[in-house]
């Protein structure tokens, strides 16, 4: 067995340590199972592909001139403190390798933030959440670009934005929900842009790093063992796609719950959502397939899908990323959300010091933080 620095377990009880162990043969031989499934079923799988006239080649595109790029990414964190919640929530914009560069003006800040105490609520974080996600589409629609990359689904707009909704009602006390709830307008009039994708010059473009959904594997009788993007990771060679396939849609119809003024915009929304297409591309062998959400508008022209891949290849130039390059400096920059919360803290705190009249120690025991919760 391979041996192990004692850090790796940290104060792990030495037991479960032990357990944790001897139960890694048994993972590392189911592991090797499903490999070997996926290797055996290569040949298959890509007859299958080709004979239903989904596999593409992007050599067999059009060969645009290099669009430029960038990529939005978003992070929240609540700091449960002793007698508040200090909370955040921030959307940044990173632009992609040069050349070339996007000579177009676009105005700073490249970025939102949203910094608050509130009183403490279980669901903050689901407001923050949301938040989060509308910022996220506002500088996806306000970015110059050609080619503008989100981080996850298309669909997960609309999902993180109608749970907020129905906690608008219980949680109208919170700053936070009044900051959203002004906003929310603003919000679902971009994300619709974004899922309609008019405009020539623009093509917006989601990309998930997980997900569980299975176009192209139930269209083609695939196991329901492995998801599409794991099988086509193996099956697509270097500069290979799948053909534009419908977004899978729910067992239940898409849901936005928003007051009466907003119900025609959100009713356009949902019908953008039954159209929205799916493509996995492979841009090199050292990559796993890439799946892309895009508007119909963009995968129905040929020369919009040819410009996007184009795009995404010249963004994937080294193996140490195994995204999209400005898609991964902006989940690295959002990341660092979290960490930066004890230090707001800390400096809020020393600057209370200063002019509180009581005792200073129930500044310090007030702020004093339990643990972080965050997401991206």
């Amino acid at each position: 067995m391979t041996e192990l620095p004692d850090c790796v377990f940290g104060e792990l009880p030495a037991a479960l340590v032990d357990e944790l162990l001897n139960r890694s043969a048994d993972l590392s031989q189911h592991l090797l199972s499903d490999f070997q499934h996926l290797r055996q079923q290569y040949e298959q799988w890509r007859h299958l592909l080709t004979e239903a006239k989904l596999l593409g080649r992007e050599a067999d595109l059009a060969y645009p001139t290099i669009p430029t790029t960038c990529g939005i990414d978003g992070a929240y964190a609540v700091e449960r403190l002793l007698a508040s919640d200090l909370v955040a929530a921030a959307a940044v914009a990173v632009e992609g390798l040069t050349p070339p560069s996007e000579t177009r003006y676009w105005p700073e800040p490249r970025h939102r933030a949203w910094i608050e105490a509130e009183v403490h609520d279980s669901d903050t974080g689901t407001i923050l959440r949301a938040l989060m996600i509308g910022f996220e589409m506002q500088l996806a629609h306000e970015a110059p670009h050609q080619v503008v990359l989100l981080d996850g689904s298309l669909t997960t707009p609309l999902i993180y934005f109608n749970q907020a909704l129905n906690k608008c009602r219980e949680t109208g006390h919170l700053k936070t929900t009044q900051y959203f709830l002004e906003r929310i307008p603003a919000f679902l009039t971009t994300y619709h842009s974004i899922l309609q994708a008019q405009r020539s010059d623009r093509c917006w473009i989601s990309i998930p790093k997980y997900t569980t959904r299975r176009e192209i594997g139930h269209h083609l009788n695939w196991s329901s063992a492995h998801d599409d993007r794991s099988v086509l990771s193996f099956v697509l060679a270097a500069g290979e796609y799948t053909q534009p396939v419908s977004l899978q849609q729910p067992d239940e119809p898409w849901h936005l719950n928003v007051e009466p003024s907003l119900r025609p915009i959100a009713t356009e929304i949902i019908q953008a959502l039954s159209t929205i297409q799916v493509v996995y591309y492979r841009p090199f062998q050292w990559l796993p397939a890439l799946r892309l959400e895009m508007a119909q508008a963009i995968a129905s022209n040929r020369h919009r899908l040819a410009e996007v891949l184009h795009g995404i290849r010249h963004q994937c130039g080294t193996p140490a990323v195994l995204e999209p390059y400005p898609l991964y400096m902006a989940d690295r920059m959002v990341k660092h959300l979290a960490v930066a919360i004890p230090t707001l803290r800390q400096i809020a705190g020393q600057q209370m010091a200063e002019s509180y009249q009581g005792d200073i120690n129930d500044v310090f025991m007030g702020l004093h933080g339990y643990r972080t919760e965050s997401g991206v």
